[in-house]
């Protein structure tokens, strides 16, 4: 089962990035390409009869699957980004951080009016990043139809925070 999979693959380092923090690295799945391709089958087999137009990824390893899915589903791609990484004209947001604010943003018009956009990332934890990326999207007059994520942690609450955007929201594995 690929649940299992991904459970046994992806190593847990304690206290990074900081003391008391148990990151999930996903690092070594992208050192197994067939594990890479049924992480992308599984999502275009979730994601596959929903009406969207458009899959946006968060930096940066949101782009790793989100890039895989859309080529798979034959969408556009679109990055959000941490601030002035993109060149050209951009739409960004502020938003909360467990101390002081962060800034994203991406291209403007990469969003077209009425799209339906899934917004996909590696991991939901607090979901503050992904609250950001779908303000994103509606302020360029897209819908957020869906979240993806690999991994969940369950325990930090992400998925009610997101929900107010869309109520697809589909993980891999929990934790």
């Amino acid at each position: 089962m690929l649940s299992q999979t991904l459970k046994t693959t992806i190593r847990d380092i304690p206290d990074f990035p900081k003391q008391g923090i148990v990151f999930k690295d996903i690092t070594p799945i992208l050192e197994n390409h067939e594990l890479c391709g049924k992480i992308t089958d599984e999502f275009a087999r979730v994601l596959g009869s929903r009406p969207l137009d458009a899959i946006v990824g968060i930096e940066s390893r949101g782009f790793l699957f989100g890039f895989l899915l859309a080529q798979k589903l034959k969408k556009p791609f679109v990055l959000v980004r941490k601030e002035g990484k993109l060149p050209g004209q951009t739409v960004s947001t502020e938003y909360a951080l467990e101390y002081g604010t962060a800034k994203i943003e991406m291209h403007t018009g990469s969003i077209r009016k009425g799209w339906n956009v899934l917004i996909h990332d590696d991991l939901l934890a607090t979901g503050g990043t992904c609250c950001a990326a779908a303000d994103l999207v509606q302020k360029q007059g897209g819908i957020v139809s869906g979240f993806a994520f690999v991994v969940e942690l369950d325990f930090l609450h992400g998925k009610e925070r997101i929900s107010k955007y869309s109520s697809h929201i589909d993980s891999l594995i929990h934790y």
